[in-house]
């Protein structure tokens, strides 16, 4: 490792090209400067100042000498602050994931004011679905998740609070065989067609996927955005979040029909772990918190 002083002395005789103006700029005398040059050149037991021709250089090795120093400096300089962050209460990350059922969109506006804290904390923003959000917090791949559904499962130290209930509307495409069912769909009826369903990212536990009868066809999609736009395609049915496509449904691209077994709101739930609640954890608890908030947050963007 280098000292500032001789980092210093390589940067800028690879900057002035001549030990006088690099001993001008460093506001020593030209021996001093040449003597800790021959002394560096001395401690790494190689050439690093190619004195040949009119314009003092770094050879190869000087360069990679210089670059590598400097960028070593700079990364202490970065856990110094780092460790400082730390110590006064700050994480190092924060790593949040969220229901896929919620909009990231919805979070900008929040991760927006965090910046603004200047606490250095780097988020990790992730999503995960159904019974997946939950496996994040009990596997510690999440400090915090915003959004999930269920009942909250048994995690050690586990802490939470509700965010919020969804509302649901079973939708489909004007095109859709289903679009003049006349009255309310019966099992029988909506069994004979395809569910469009977002797939539970759950790992060890078991899958689930909700709106679908016992041996229906199902198309799986990644995300509530797919499942929306495929319901508005024609290529299944399924329950979508009522604010959510609110536009989609006052326009006629989607229609609302009722089933024989209306599905129940969803309550939506914010955890984290409360062994080690730093700053920036406590900052987004208050903030979700808010009823504001957690109502955008909640009902999404209208489409």
């Amino acid at each position: 490792m280098l000292s500032e002083d001789e980092l210093a002395l390589l940067q800028a005789i690879q900057s002035a090209g001549s030990l006088s103006r690099a001993a001008a700029a460093l506001g020593k005398a030209p021996s001093t400067v040449s003597h800790a040059a021959r002394q560096l050149e001395a401690r790494f037991d190689a050439l690093l100042f190619d004195r040949r021709r009119y314009r003092l250089q770094l050879t190869p090795a000087g360069a990679l000498l210089a670059a590598e120093a400097a960028r070593l400096a700079q990364d202490v300089a970065r856990l110094n602050t780092r460790v400082r962050q730390v110590a006064s209460g700050w994480e190092d990350r924060l790593n949040i994931v969220t229901d896929e059922i919620l909009e990231f969109e919805t979070l900008l506006p929040v991760i927006r004011d965090f910046d603004a804290l200047a606490s250095g904390v780097s988020l990790r923003l992730t999503h995960e679905v159904l019974g997946g959000t939950w496996e994040a917090l009990r596997d510690g791949r999440a400090d915090l998740v915003i959004g999930a559904t269920n009942e909250p499962p048994a995690i050690p130290q586990m802490r939470w609070f509700e965010l919020g209930v969804m509302d649901w509307v079973f939708a489909l495409a004007p095109r859709h065989a289903l679009a003049h069912h006349a009255g309310v769909i019966d099992r029988q009826t909506l069994q004979a067609h395809r569910a469009v369903v977002v797939a539970d990212t759950a790992r060890l536990n078991g899958a689930r996927s909700y709106g679908v009868q016992g041996g229906q066809a199902h198309l799986a999609v990644p995300s509530m955005r797919a499942k929306i736009a495929a319901q508005v395609a024609g290529l299944g049915v399924g329950w979508l979040p009522r604010q959510r496509v609110a536009g989609l449904l006052a326009r006629g691209e989607l229609w609302e029909r009722q089933t024989a077994d209306p599905r129940e709101p969803n309550t939506l739930y914010v955890a984290w772990r409360g062994d080690d609640e730093g700053r920036a954890l406590q900052w987004w608890l208050e903030r979700l918190k808010q009823p504001r908030l957690a109502r955008r947050l909640v009902q999404g963007l209208t489409v």
